[in-house]
């Protein structure tokens, strides 16, 4: 067998570093993200053996919750493969314990588990301030929109539908962390070809500004600022308009038409009687 690795080794000349992981007493060898074998349990260790494809390590730490076992196992394998530090937890209660101590980045909670669901587990945690920036995921074979609703409700992120390709998941999880990563110390957003500039009250689309009136620039920055996420209708009055000021029902709407308009794209998605998210 270590004369087979060596040559699998050798073979592949452009390197990357990659971890093996071990599960239920095996060790799996991968390339190009598919596993081509199962060995006997070796200790961790790191090699050099994938050609054209790196493998880039994210420092991130991620939470899963879920009460199966085998869905634990291959989420975690195949995030760890991709260098995320991966905690799970089988039961809400666990997940509401194991957040408090990992104070993960990102939390993925199924929804129908024991103990605690994931709405709850997520209602608790969203209120609680050192969780306000943890991206939270539910992983649901759910699909009716009342589950939907009230998640997004409680402050969920975004939806995971089961089943899901290892593959996906890792594409999925990629995408939630591309969604906050901004500049530091600064606040301007760049976001594909627009670029929000808070200190001149500006938008520029393609290096062309375009000029917003204020609550739609306001509007726009405030939707910008966790691309993807959805905004509830109360939460976007109250922070634009304030919630001493009385507006009609088609205020947001009319104000993201308008931005709609000037811009020339389709930047912000209605989410049907939910709220609205920003997304290229």
């Amino acid at each position: 067998m270590t004369d087979y690795i060596k040559q699998i080794k050798k073979d592949f000349s452009t390197s990357t570093s990659c971890k093996i992981s071990t599960y239920s007493g095996n060790s799996f060898w991968g390339v190009n993200n598919l596993v081509i074998m199962k060995i006997p349990t070796i200790p961790k260790m790191n090699c050099n053996f994938v050609k054209n494809h790196k493998i880039v390590s994210a420092g991130k730490k991620i939470l899963i919750a879920d009460d199966e076992p085998d869905i634990l196992e291959i989420i975690s394998y195949n995030l760890q493969l991709h260098g995320y530090d991966v905690v799970t937890a089988k039961d809400g209660d666990q997940a509401i314990q194991k957040a408090k101590q990992v104070q993960p980045d990102l939390i993925i909670l199924d929804i129908m588990m024991p103990k605690k669901n994931g709405i709850e587990v997520c209602k608790i945690l969203r209120g609680q301030p050192e969780f306000n920036d943890t991206i939270i995921v539910f992983l649901t074979a759910l699909n009716d929109e009342l589950s939907h609703v009230k998640g997004l409700e409680y402050g969920a992120d975004d939806f995971i539908s089961k089943p899901i390709s290892p593959k996906i998941m890792v594409s999925k999880v990629s995408s939630f962390f591309r969604r906050i990563n901004k500049p530091e110390n600064n606040n301007t957003i760049e976001l594909g070809d627009i670029k929000i500039v808070p200190d001149e009250y500006m938008v520029y689309y393609k290096d062309q500004p375009i000029n917003l009136a204020k609550k739609e620039f306001e509007l726009l920055n405030y939707l910008a600022s966790k691309p993807g996420r959805v905004f509830l209708r109360n939460e976007i009055l109250n922070r634009i308009w304030g919630s001493e000021v009385i507006v009609g029902d088609r205020t947001i709407d009319v104000h993201i038409r308008k931005i709609r308009q000037k811009l020339g794209i389709d930047c912000i998605t209605t989410v049907k009687g939910v709220g609205y998210k920003f997304e290229l």
